[in-house]
């Protein structure tokens, strides 16, 4: 039997074995030292799950108190968007919710998030699954979350990962009024970019987020593994401290290539919760159940990756420091054999020296054959793109032929040799380029003060 029939003969069973998983609900407590949750998930009273959340308190940033009802409808939803990550394990059909009930179009919004969120781990697991009957979501309470007011003070929460989008961000709002980074399980990348910005130990929200041992233990037993839509978790955790903090921006580093799907003809997208159909959904959602005075919204939606690559390639002092790979992330290094390490160095390839690209990522790719592969993917010659955060096929084909164009034929590096006599190179690409140097998406919820300072550094 091959990998995918194996697959999904295994989702199959799974389903009988465990047909049920339970958001059992959280306890929490509020201490001197901050905000601590214990999330409570079981599969099918076999085995059990207690993800954690721990907001510090900071002494230059002052939270308010907020009314237990309110609190704990963030907390809930937290919740709901946490369990996909435990579900996935055994993908059971019926998922029972706890302590609330949600009325149809709140559990549909859920279920379209769920399933557009696994839509990689779906394919990559070749699981026969479809928006009718891959879950059932049952209720036993009776209360539905209820939408509640604040009054948010001025300023936003900026999500800060550590790669250079968010770090454009930081640079171009710095300055303004009231903003406040915040980091998800803080690391030296994202806490060197708020070092090299000048940002303080007390002057950013640092949030801990645990995943339950029991589940890695699941996984490699050889229970279902998978992609889950982790920017959508932080889009509620975050709303959490821009409540927490009055803050009434959530100032996102989305671009608008993260809205080209990884497998064109299937509408799979890896960044699925970095798109524009999901920033409205979550927009829509937020107003209707939780507050309508919260924006959550990207910053650099406007733009795409080449653009945010001309921008970052201005402020080299985060050069050093800046990192975007997954594989590397533990270590907070360039892996240098990953599609985010190669996109990355090609898209800065047309705005950086090719001697400060191997400063930064200690190798040159660019000599790289083993990349082969990778660059195909990234270029449009493999049947889908890599499943990873990455730029749009044509943006990657721009970077390329405007790179080549630096480049003499005696001093052609392997890959860029390769690509010239791929099938993804063709010689008339000037048209392409200048509609992605000018690239402005009207889709975005940029508020006009914001949209007017991202103007400012858009190519003209």
């Amino acid at each position: 039997m091959n990998q995918k029939s194996n697959n999904q003969e295994k989702f199959l069973r799974f389903r009988k074995e465990f047909p049920e998983f339970t958001y059992s609900g959280f306890e929490y407590r509020i201490s001197s030292n901050g905000l601590h949750v214990k999330y409570s998930f079981d599969l099918s009273g076999k085995y059990f799950f207690h993800p954690t959340l721990t907001i510090p308190y900071k002494q230059g940033i002052p939270f308010r108190e907020i009314p237990v009802k309110n609190l704990e409808n963030l907390l809930f939803q937290i919740g709901m968007i946490e369990l996909v990550s435990y579900w996935k394990v055994a993908c059971p059909p019926c998922v029972k919710i706890a302590g609330y009930h949600l009325d149809k179009p709140c559990a549909d919004w859920w279920k379209k998030l769920y399933f557009n969120g696994l839509g990689e781990f779906f394919y990559l697991n070749s699981i026969q699954a479809s928006p009718e009957n891959f879950m059932d979501l049952c209720f036993n309470g009776i209360e539905s979350p209820e939408p509640f007011r604040i009054t948010p003070g001025e300023g936003g929460l900026i999500p800060v990962g550590g790669g250079k989008d968010s770090a454009v961000t930081l640079e171009l709002l710095h300055g303004e009024p009231g903003n406040i980074p915040v980091i998800l399980n803080p690391r030296g990348a994202s806490l060197d970019t708020l070092r090299v910005r000048g940002i303080g130990e007390n002057d950013f929200i640092g949030i801990q987020r645990t995943i339950d041992p029991e589940l890695i233990r699941l996984n490699g037993e050889g229970f279902l593994n998978g992609h889950t839509p982790f920017s959508a978790l932080l889009a509620f955790i975050t709303s959490l401290a821009a409540v927490l903090s009055g803050k009434k921006y959530i100032i996102l580093s989305n671009e608008s290539s993260a809205n080209e799907p990884t497998v064109l003809e299937k509408e799979i997208n890896h960044q699925y919760s970095k798109t524009y159909k999901f920033e409205k959904d979550f927009r829509d959602y937020f107003r209707e159940y939780v507050t309508p005075d919260i924006e959550y919204f990207s910053f650099l939606r406007p733009v795409n990756e080449l653009q945010i690559a001309h921008i970052f390639s201005g402020f080299p002092q985060y050069f050093p420091v800046f990192k975007s790979c997954n594989v590397g992330s533990k270590t907070d290094t360039w892996c240098g054999h990953c599609a985010k390490c190669l996109f990355t160095w090609i898209i800065l390839s047309p705005f950086v020296s090719r001697e400060k690209l191997i400063t930064i990522f200690g190798r040159d790719l660019f000599s790289d054959l083993t990349l082969i592969p990778l660059l195909e993917g990234l270029t449009g010659s493999s049947e889908t793109k890599p499943f990873d955060c990455i730029g749009t096929v044509n943006e990657v084909n721009t970077a390329l032929k405007v790179t080549l164009r630096q480049y003499g034929d005696a001093d052609l590096p392997g890959l860029l040799r390769f690509y010239r006599s791929s099938s993804a190179f063709t010689a008339s690409g000037e048209e392409m380029e200048k509609q992605l140097i000018h690239h402005y998406n009207p889709e975005h919820f940029v508020p006009d003060h914001f949209l007017k300072i991202l103007k400012g550094y858009i190519h003209d």
